[in-house]
């Protein structure tokens, strides 16, 4: 039992720290629909997304080697490749590809003079049912990691069931402030579309990584975890020590500014 706990508080933190990107894509794609149903759509998108992951911890655990089999109308055996597509890297690939184009298209909007003249809002928004279904679509991607590495862990379902619950009403409880805070600050938005540009690479690298894809002649190798959350660690100190010497400055040239105004204003001596 001890056991048991102790891989439990493990897990949750394992999620917790996988689930990062997740709450940041659910942040990001909730702005899309109006501003009074953008609360019900993280809460009840995350909420939603719990069961499903449940259901996909049931389907993994029971038929795990399934995904790891090749799907044989999706492999390709050429002299130069030799491309294994299973269902794990079909998965992870798609999502990979989604999140980097969705990165680089609100990245482009964001840059767009269209983008200023509207004040930074999306001119078209999504309804809410098309926002849940993509959040839980993309839910579907960032779990497998975590729950394949959940399995690895425990085979005891109690455990990782009760870890990915914890998780999940953690991530209710933090989408409202990841919200207001990118809402609030929105240079960090940039910081945050980076990220997902990051994550869309390594998800990329992962899923041709399983299908044994290879790039000239080399052989693709799925980006390690250390270098993915030290690349993040780069873009937030550069983004921390980028805005500190912005406000910089910004006081020396209001201190420049204010300097002439001051003497202007000194009554000169007769």
């Amino acid at each position: 039992m001890i056991n048991d706990l102790l891989t439990l508080g493990m897990l949750i933190f394992l999620q917790a720290v996988l689930g990062f990107d997740n709450l940041l894509y659910i942040s990001l794609e909730s702005k899309r629909v109006a501003p009074e149903h953008q609360k019900r759509v993280r809460r009840l998108g995350i909420g939603l997304a719990i069961f499903l992951r449940i259901a996909l911890l049931f389907i993994l655990v029971k038929a795990i080697s399934a995904f790891q089999k090749p799907i044989n109308f999706m492999s390709l055996q050429l002299e130069s490749t030799n491309i294994e597509m299973t269902g794990h890297a079909l998965i992870v690939l798609g999502g990979g590809l989604f999140i980097l184009y969705t990165a680089v298209k609100e990245i482009s909007h964001m840059l767009s003079i269209q983008h200023l003249e509207e004040g930074g809002h999306e001119k078209t928004q999504r309804s809410p049912n098309v926002a849940i279904a993509w959040i839980l679509v993309m839910n579907l991607v960032f779990s497998f990691d975590s729950i394949l590495s959940a399995i690895a862990l425990t085979d005891v379902f109690w455990v990782m069931a009760t870890a990915i619950i914890i998780s999940g009403v953690l991530m209710i409880a933090l989408a409202d402030h990841v919200a207001e805070f990118l809402k609030k600050n929105r240079l960090y938005e940039v910081l945050g579309l980076f990220i997902l540009f990051i994550v869309g690479i390594m998800l990329i690298s992962e899923g041709a990584h399983l299908a044994k894809m290879k790039f000239f002649g080399h052989e693709i190798h799925a980006m390690a975890k250390s270098t993915f959350y030290f690349s993040i660690a780069c873009l937030v100190l550069v983004d921390l020590v980028q805005g500190r010497y912005q406000k910089k400055i910004n006081h020396e040239r209001a201190d420049v500014a204010g300097a002439p105004a001051a003497a202007s204003e000194t009554p000169h001596a007769e």
